[in-house]
């Protein structure tokens, strides 16, 4: 038997939608368990987070990239490689400092929110998608990268673009031993 060409694709935006439904469904779990959003969002921060520390792992495998020299190389290889790899889409990255550290990643198409028109007004100050900062945030940890990673701009609140801000706060220790 042969399988048409476009069986893997279907089958990829199947997962997709099964995947953003169900995604759909945790935050709705969670809003029904927590009463502030501010639990809500840890929540999910520390769920991604836990996600990142995992998924670098098959990042690196599957992607086969370099080392990244420079922090901005870094912000490309999150927008340009791995949110191709796991989300379908490519934000662009600007630089947000004189020092280069900060950068924002500029979504124009948000694929988790696929099938969410707006958040309650109960529920303003939930961060919908919160769970890709801590992936972010644990998968920069694994490669020893410490970060701040937050939503800066979000479509479910009226903006007009979603954008994830991304601080590097240092390069961790160099651990190699000099010989005296």
């Amino acid at each position: 038997m042969s399988r048409s060409p476009g069986r893997k694709q279907e089958n990829h935006k199947i997962s997709r939608e099964l995947f953003v439904l169900t995604y759909g469904a945790l935050v709705a779990q969670l809003c029904k368990e927590y009463e502030k959003d501010e639990d809500v969002n840890a929540c999910l921060d520390r769920m991604g987070y836990s996600i990142g520390i995992r998924l670098i792992d098959d990042f690196l495998a599957r992607s086969a990239v370099k080392k990244c020299r420079s922090y901005s190389e870094t912000a490309d290889m999150i927008a340009q490689v791995a949110f191709k790899m796991y989300l379908g889409v490519t934000p662009s990255v600007s630089c947000n400092s004189v020092t280069g550290n900060e950068f924002s990643l500029i979504l124009d198409k948000n694929p988790l929110v696929d099938f969410v028109e707006e958040l309650p007004a109960e529920r303003a100050s939930l961060c919908y998608c919160n769970l890709l900062c801590g992936v972010i945030r644990g998968a920069l940890e694994m490669v020893h990268l410490a970060a701040e990673v937050s939503f800066l701009q979000d479509r479910l609140k009226g903006d007009a673009v979603t954008e994830i801000g991304i601080t590097f706060l240092r390069k961790s220790e160099d651990r190699r031993h000099r010989r005296n």
